[in-house]
């Protein structure tokens, strides 16, 4: 069976500045492009290409994973690839759309039905996932949080960004498992030593030292600490909240057609001011990390967003800042400049 090989051009598009105050603007890396729709297809085609060459996965085993929804896509992608099942472990919190494609992808999609009691959904599903590989025959996980393999897979697109923008100086990568923004900026600092890499996560997520919360965004931010984030590799970090990710969603759509989720919204925003407030000539490249199809009924749905309190939100001119992580729990747009390993910090 043939494995398919990505396209390595996935465009970069001209963005705006979202406030309109100034002419500056950002380059968007735009990942929707890929064949599963988003950015994770990459991962997940590498990882499993790498378990396979090392003998980790047999080729009569089993892939068995948690997901939000991007990298299940991309597991499914490359189960159809090498014709291996795939097992899919989510929460209630995926869209329907996602689930009824994983399932049309041959997938086998396995729903947990209660959080747990300290680590949220995102712990009962990796304890599901504990389970099923205790069971199932051959089974193996990739373990997105913690395998270099879903570092070493974004390499390509740090070489693309290379090419195609000639320079860059500022790299802004919305944080989940870690493994894009430690994956594109440790490459692109062979070519570009002095980039700068800006964090961005969600209120409510441990990731950078803010307590675990319910999160109503979906594919960035934690409640554990993905080993594969690099906190050396920042500079800054910002926290953005649902209904501030929502307004710029919307605003790209409306000016530029090209939009995504919440993590291409909370992207845009801190790409859109850095742009505004850096020195002129700086070049932004912003990662998209996928586009706006599977958020018909949440971001782009007037009826979820009113029923949450996301409608006629605002963001800030600026964000609020911190001088450390712990300095506070955060609930809108905020930044802080000084980046540690939260876990270093209280050990």
């Amino acid at each position: 069976m043939s494995v398919p090989v990505l396209d390595t051009s996935t465009p970069v598009l001209w963005i705006d500045e979202l406030s309109r105050t100034s002419a500056s603007g950002f380059w968007a890396k735009l990942e929707s492009a890929n064949p599963g729709g988003g950015m994770k297809d990459r991962a997940a085609l590498h990882m499993i290409g790498r378990a396979l060459e090392r003998g980790d996965l047999r080729p009569d085993g089993h892939v068995v994973e948690s997901t939000s929804g991007t990298l299940g896509l991309g597991l499914a992608l490359a189960g159809i690839a090498h014709g291996i099942p795939v097992t899919l472990v989510t929460d209630p919190g995926l869209e329907p759309i996602i689930q009824r494609m994983l399932r049309a992808y041959g997938a086998t999609v396995d729903v947990v039905d209660r959080p747990h009691p300290a680590g949220g959904w995102q712990e009962a599903r990796r304890q599901r996932v504990a389970e099923l590989l205790a069971v199932l025959p051959g089974a193996y996980c990739p373990d997105q949080y913690g395998n270099p393999d879903n570092v070493a897979a974004y390499a390509p697109l740090a070489h693309e960004l290379a090419a195609q923008l000639g320079h860059v100086d500022v790299l802004v990568c919305a944080v989940g498992t870690g493994g894009h923004s430690a994956g594109v900026s440790s490459v692109l600092r062979q070519h570009f030593p002095a980039l700068r890499l800006a964090g961005v996560d969600t209120i409510g997520s441990t990731i950078f030292g803010q307590p675990a919360r319910t999160r109503l965004m979906r594919g960035l931010g934690s409640s554990i600490f993905p080993r594969n984030v690099d906190y050396s590799a920042f500079d800054q970090v910002h926290w953005v909240n649902p209904g501030e990710a929502v307004w710029a969603c919307r605003a790209l759509a409306s000016r530029h057609y090209a939009s995504g989720g919440w993590s291409v919204g909370a992207v845009a925003l801190v790409a859109s001011w850095l742009a505004r407030t850096s020195p002129p000539g700086t070049r932004i490249a912003a990662v998209f990390p996928d586009g706006p199809q599977r958020y018909f009924d949440t971001v782009f749905s007037d009826e979820y967003c009113a029923a949450h309190g996301l409608l006629g939100v605002v963001p800030a001119a600026d964000p609020a800042e911190m001088s450390s992580l712990g300095e506070r729990e955060v609930f809108s747009w905020t930044m802080c400049r000084s980046v540690v390993d939260p876990l270093a910090v209280t050990a």
